[in-house]
């Protein structure tokens, strides 16, 4: 993910006890400046702007006012100011918000509480949209969840910045290709995309922006928790799953809880309906130390969770656990 902070640069600062003509002195040395950010003991407390700057002294008496006076006077106090892991995409959504004139100001990023840098509107416009194309490129088309680029570099992520707690859930649904075979790939879409929805609606609404869903492809889905709290989620997905799926099946076949149809084998039998299975890989008792490893492990849950005709999570600790069920079992 591209943060504000890869993006932001330096300026010349000053404290608010500067006089406006040292100000007036480096934006005249400076002909491309646009701004100049005021800080105190390394924290932003108020930012000039070249073009408002030059509109208050250039008003009557405003050079003779204020130009052998503190740049505190002048500055303005109500600048933007987010932290530098913040994503490009929150920051511009906050940006576009102000007010008209403050519209084009610059973005003021701090680090440990500490002034780094700012990011002006036009270099911020111009991320966003390199952001939001390369968004498009590896977005699932389907569920519109982000794809297995973003799904890699997530994962890299969490091994690299050494997080303490994370859990991966691995989703995906049983008896999928019978009902693709069965019911229609028009009807099939419309069951990933309800499980794209559930699966945002009950992950965010526990954890909002703190964690990361993606669309492996397929029936297949992860999700990224940066905590071990994964057991309410679980089942809150698992059971919202069992009330949404009935509305995909015909009457009979719903109350057969079977359909009729070719298995892989291409044998005609009889099928389960659709469930959803979860293998929950976390590092609260296992070393986990690459994406090799979740996957290795998340494979043998998932296929021990594919032998339950019903929707359940698993998650492995040491051995493979049986935590929850839907409330059909």
């Amino acid at each position: 993910m591209v943060t504000i902070g890869d993006i932001s640069e330096k300026v010349p600062i000053v404290s608010s006890d500067t006089l406006s003509s040292e100000v007036n002195s480096i934006f005249e040395h400076t002909p491309n400046l646009e701004g100049i950010v005021i800080t105190n003991d390394d924290q932003p407390v108020g930012l000039v702007m070249k073009t408002q700057f030059y509109q208050k002294i250039s008003t009557k008496y405003g050079f003779d006012l204020f130009m052998g006076r503190p740049i505190k006077l002048i500055m303005d106090r109500s600048l933007l100011v987010v932290d530098h892991t913040e994503s490009i995409t929150s920051v511009s959504s906050k940006a576009m918000n102000r007010l008209q004139k403050h519209l084009y100001d610059y973005v003021v990023v701090i680090k440990e509480n500490r002034f780094w840098g700012i990011v002006s509107i036009k270099n911020l416009l111009i991320k966003l949209a390199e952001v939001q194309v390369n968004q498009a490129m590896y977005t699932n088309p389907l569920s519109g969840l982000p794809g297995n680029k973003f799904i890699e570099e997530k994962m890299s992520e969490v091994f690299q910045n050494n997080i303490t707690s994370f859990s991966f859930l691995y989703i995906d649904l049983d008896h999928f290709k019978e009902y693709n075979d069965t019911y229609g790939f028009k009807k099939g879409d419309l069951l990933i995309k309800e499980v794209s929805n559930l699966l945002n609606k009950n992950v965010l609404l526990h954890d909002e922006s703190l964690s990361f869903i993606g669309h492996i492809g397929g029936d297949d889905f992860v999700v990224i928790l940066p905590h071990h709290d994964y057991e309410e989620i679980c089942k809150s997905i698992v059971t919202e799953f069992d009330m949404r799926i009935v509305q995909f099946y015909h009457e009979e076949d719903w109350k057969n809880k079977y359909v009729f149809t070719k298995d892989r084998n291409g044998q005609e039998c009889k099928i389960p309906l659709v469930s959803l299975s979860i293998a929950v890989i976390t590092n609260e008792q296992e070393l986990l130390e690459s994406m090799e490893d979740v996957s290795i492990l998340a494979a043998e849950v998932k296929k021990r969770c594919k032998t339950k005709d019903y929707s359940c999570f698993m998650k492995y600790e040491g051995s493979i656990v049986e935590k929850c069920y839907s409330s059909d079992c």
